[in-house]
């Protein structure tokens, strides 16, 4: 009989498939990160609780062209700086992705806020152009010019916090208590420049971050990173307390609330 290919995979392929995760090499993209001051409040306002502000109100955005085994694909993401207990970190709000496989891997693993979009680094030269694109719109855009090298600072370690849960079944609320993630990278860069330019945020009633407005630029890079990440779990957070920002993770936030038809009385 014809192996049917939607039928279970044996034990030996399912040990095969966790020890080629586990022996990946180092993956390397080509980034353009920008660094800004915006409004206390602003950030204050995006962040779930149990996340708290950090000391100062930075947003990040970083939008990267990685290079998979021959198969190039785009990364993005927009986040607020935030402190969880004694743990200094980032909670994106947005994170676009240009391929299926990109997307479900950190969401589904991490509970990362993954959205298809567009991802495009652009260098000519000098010139750099970074812009993430979702609906038609290049909500984040970065241009510039190099301005000159930037010493490296050997392997570093950055943390993001996501909340990874489910909407319920019967669409009133979410399944469970969702967890809070603390994600770590440990990052190397082999190439890292200064871009003298600027940060334009357009609006997008899909992907918000025109809020988070430039009030003080604090740098532009453009480099060649790898970074290996990890995951735990570091707490489980109150539903009702998470339901008010749930909307950050989808376009229509109508569509978690979708239930199954009623039954006839």
């Amino acid at each position: 009989m014809a192996r049917v290919r939607y039928g279970p995979r044996s034990e030996e392929e399912i040990r095969a498939a966790r020890g080629g995760g586990a022996v990946l090499p180092d993956i390397w993209s080509t980034g353009v990160v920008a660094i800004w001051e915006t409004d206390p409040d602003v950030v204050a306002q995006v962040l779930p609780p149990p996340l708290k502000p950090a000391a100062r109100p930075l947003v990040r955005a970083n939008i990267s062209r990685v290079d998979l085994f021959g198969h190039p694909l785009g990364a993005g993401s927009v986040a607020v700086a935030a402190q969880h207990g004694d743990a200094d970190g980032w909670y994106p709000l947005v994170m676009p992705m240009t391929t299926e496989r990109a997307l479900i891997g950190g969401r589904e693993v991490f509970g990362e806020p993954k959205k298809l979009g567009q991802v495009e680094v652009e260098r000519d030269g000098l010139l750099v152009n970074a812009r993430l694109v979702r609906h038609g719109i290049a909500f984040v855009e970065i241009n510039g010019a190099v301005s000159g090298p930037l010493p490296l600072l050997g392997e570093t370690e950055r943390t993001d916090f996501y909340f990874k849960f489910l909407p319920a079944v019967d669409g009133d609320g979410l399944e469970d208590d969702p967890a809070l993630v603390h994600c770590t990278r440990r990052e190397r860069v082999r190439r890292l420049e200064a871009v003298s330019g600027q940060v334009v945020l357009r609006e997008s009633v899909f992907d918000p971050v025109a809020d988070l407005v430039v009030r003080h630029l604090v740098r532009i890079t453009i480099g060649e990173k790898t970074s290996h990440q990890s995951g735990r779990v570091a707490e489980r957070v109150s539903a009702q307390a998470l339901l008010p920002y749930i909307h950050q993770r989808y376009d229509d936030v109508q569509q978690i609330t979708d239930a199954p038809p009623k039954e006839p009385r």
